[in-house]
């Protein structure tokens, strides 16, 4: 321990060790007879501390934990602690981002019976549903229930869908992890990984998508009749508060009519954030603002009202009262106005900043969709544009993986066919494609021939 503590201060310092041995009373890292190569590769870019290994099978039946091993880590994660509290909150950084494990073929390295030892997905997928698990410390813990559509930007999450189709029995699933504004790399990375491992546990059933705030598909949307953001997250130390103690924030709420659902974000209580053809809620805990900009649509001031009055309904202890301030009817004399407007004075100096620097935006004008082809039927790994514009079913070739661009999401197809480096090198080439282009930020998918595609097919279509 000495010897680590004194090189701390100089620079990085990396523990290695076998990633098979155990650590205190926590679980083999890997609970795998053999480590691959694929599988050490992905692990080291997906886990900022896994750096090298050597490629060795697993003999031990040792059931001891060791003392020496709990020391490491419970070093690890008190320098961990120290250092979140001097860092400022980084932003995701989709250049970071791993998806070396997102849908690719290494979940055979992680053998169904590893999966089944987490606790986590006790229960998973079983019955029609919904089910949320936040990302804690690498660890999968449950979300509770009446938190469902409600996130932090300092946080990642695993959420399953289970639904089945008109006339069947059998179960189907769509498995999404979410990655927050100011979630870690290894937050986001042990969401990718262990959203792999529950589709390994339910027998690559599951379409595997990628969310990241912001940018969510219509779909991860349509779970949710309010979808709030808030800022903060596990390593925040949140815990609820009192009505009279609530720190005031600010919400924007964005409403999307088709799929009648709203996204509410907490921005900086700042007057130069509030645009008039929005709305805005002002939480001051006792009583709730709600401003509609005139340019606001119906939908938008309707589904705002139902989000207050659902807040109130859920806060416990005095009584909370709610104000509704219409920008075209309000005078600048207008008590409530002022009183709104008195929180609107840029909000504490560490309260994080949901600004569009963080929207993606697409300068170009084509919106052509555009459809890849990825081969090494050639001898060597091609990436090549296979057709652009009117694109359908029909040419897609089960030998082969495609990535098709619609320009709202970006799709994975893996045909039946495809050859075991394609299918590896499927999820890398994609986030590759995403690195260069406008829309990094896009909702990725993942589809298997002969699993579900509806959502595809329906993107072709439209």
């Amino acid at each position: 321990m000495s010897d680590v503590a004194e090189f701390t201060d100089k620079g990085v310092v990396i523990i290695t060790g076998d990633l098979n041995s155990r650590c205190g009373l926590g679980r083999d890292f890997i609970e795998s007879d053999v480590l691959s190569r694929d599988l050490i590769d992905s692990l080291s870019s997906v886990f900022s501390y896994v750096s090298d290994v050597e490629l060795v099978t697993r003999r031990s039946e040792d059931k001891v934990t060791n003392s020496f091993g709990r020391g490491i880590e419970n070093y690890q994660l008190n320098q961990h602690k120290k250092m979140a509290g001097l860092r400022k909150q980084k932003k995701y950084d989709w250049k970071d981002s791993n998806l070396a494990l997102f849908g690719s073929d290494t979940e055979r390295e992680v053998k169904k019976e590893s999966a089944q030892t987490e606790p986590a997905w006790n229960k998973a997928g079983e019955k029609v549903g919904l089910q949320i698990w936040r990302i804690e410390k690498f660890k999968v813990k449950h979300w509770p229930k009446n938190e469902y559509g409600q996130f932090y930007n300092g946080d990642s999450y695993i959420i399953l869908n289970t639904y089945k189709e008109p006339e069947t029995e059998a179960l189907l699933y769509d498995v999404h992890f979410w990655i927050g504004k100011y979630s870690t790399q290894d937050e986001y990375g042990t969401a990718a990984y262990k959203t792999v491992e529950l589709d390994t546990l339910l027998d690559d059933v599951p379409v595997q998508h990628r969310e990241v705030q912001g940018h969510e598909s219509s779909l991860f949307k349509s779970y949710f009749k309010e979808m709030t953001i808030l800022n903060g997250g596990v390593d925040s130390g949140f815990n609820h508060v009192k009505p009279e103690e609530y720190k005031p924030r600010l919400l924007h709420v964005h409403g999307e009519k088709k799929i009648s659902s709203i996204t509410v974000t907490q921005i900086r209580r700042d007057k130069s954030k509030i645009d008039d053809t929005d709305v805005y809620i002002l939480d001051a805990g006792l009583t709730i603002y709600q401003w509609n900009g005139k340019g606001a649509n119906a939908f938008e001031k309707r589904k705002a009202q139902e989000y207050v009055t659902n807040v109130k309904s859920n806060r416990t202890g005095k009584a909370v009262k709610s104000v509704v301030i219409d920008q075209e009817a309000s005078s600048s004399d207008d008590e409530d106005l002022k009183e709104f407007e008195g929180y609107l004075d840029g909000g504490e100096e560490d309260e994080s900043d949901d600004s569009s620097d963080f929207v993606q935006v697409d300068q170009s004008e084509d919106k052509t969709k555009m459809l890849f082809r990825l081969s090494d039927a050639g001898g060597s790994m091609e990436f090549s544009l296979e057709k652009s514009g009117n694109i359908s079913m029909d040419d897609f070739d089960t030998k082969d993986v495609f990535i098709f661009d619609s320009k709202s999401e970006l799709f994975v197809w893996i045909g039946k066919a495809t050859s075991d480096a394609e299918k590896k090198n499927a999820i890398v080439y994609a986030h590759n494609y995403l690195q260069k282009s406008k829309t990094p930020l896009l909702p990725v998918s993942c589809f298997k021939e002969g699993g579900n595609t509806k959502a595809l097919i329906s993107a072709l279509a439209a």
